[in-house]
């Protein structure tokens, strides 16, 4: 399989997996423009679309998608249905597409119902995991956008974070601002912001990085709980989750 991602709208990406037959799979297309170039300028042919959750700009594209191809089939949980989504699936399902195997992960926190779809290597988190941060709490708690985050740094070293946004160098920022000592944040700050200044795409990135990189995937770490001001363990493992989404909304 191969990984393509499509910049849309303002910071949005579109991931598209294909396969050496040109079948393609398209995750979350917020517009359908760019993703119908592609498809015309590589040949593929669309077999399904994958929705991670609700919100217009990664969903607003499949109408015309679909119109333009009837025989897609459109994945997504409960609060997809009426954004055109034509198989509903949720926590512990298994969706077969190119001869992947996709497991459905349960992921609320910045919207309800969301979800993210986990076929090894690739991981197609939308609005949860960010590279070096996490997405808003729109809809959802600190405490279940903690879950989630557990859930997905259950996986394997190796997974591939296909995320919907191009945050990265902002997170970085928020991060050196919590921890300006940390070398591996500064110098991954410096890396990324000679690329992003070259207009470089800082994703997809690794689960293993980001275990050193996100402040959100390290909660645990007493240095950062000090640094965010608990001068004792925190009653319950999400709250220093919950300060760091706070300061990270106010920066």
């Amino acid at each position: 399989m191969n990984l393509i991602s499509i910049p849309a709208l303002q910071d949005n990406y579109i991931w598209i997996l294909h396969d050496e037959q040109n079948r393609c799979l398209i995750v979350d297309p917020g517009e359908a423009d760019p993703v119908l170039a592609a498809i015309k300028q590589h040949g593929w042919q669309p077999h399904a679309i994958l929705l991670t959750h609700h919100h217009g700009d990664h969903v607003d594209g499949v109408k015309k998608l679909c119109a333009t191809f009837p025989d897609l089939v459109v994945y997504g949980p409960q609060e997809t249905q009426d954004k055109g989504a034509t198989t509903i699936v949720s926590e512990g399902d298994k969706v077969a597409i190119l001869g992947c195997e996709f497991s459905v992960i349960f992921t609320p926190g910045h919207t309800l119902g969301h979800i993210s779809y986990y076929s090894s290597p690739y991981l197609f988190s939308g609005d949860t995991i960010f590279s070096a941060g996490c997405g808003r709490l729109f809809e959802g708690t600190a405490e279940q956008m903690y879950e989630s985050f557990q859930k997905l740094n259950d996986l394997p070293a190796d997974t591939i974070i296909c995320a919907a946004h191009e945050y990265t160098l902002s997170n970085l920022n928020f991060a050196r601002t919590i921890l300006p000592e940390d070398s591996v944040i500064n110098a991954y700050y410096r890396e990324i912001k000679k690329l992003r200044a070259k207009n470089g795409s800082s994703l997809p990135t690794k689960l293993a990085h980001e275990r050193q990189i996100n402040l959100f995937l390290r909660t645990q770490d007493t240095d950062l709980q000090r640094a965010i001001g608990f001068d004792v363990p925190p009653q319950h493992p999400w709250d220093v989750f919950a300060l760091l989404r706070q300061k990270k909304d106010r920066s």
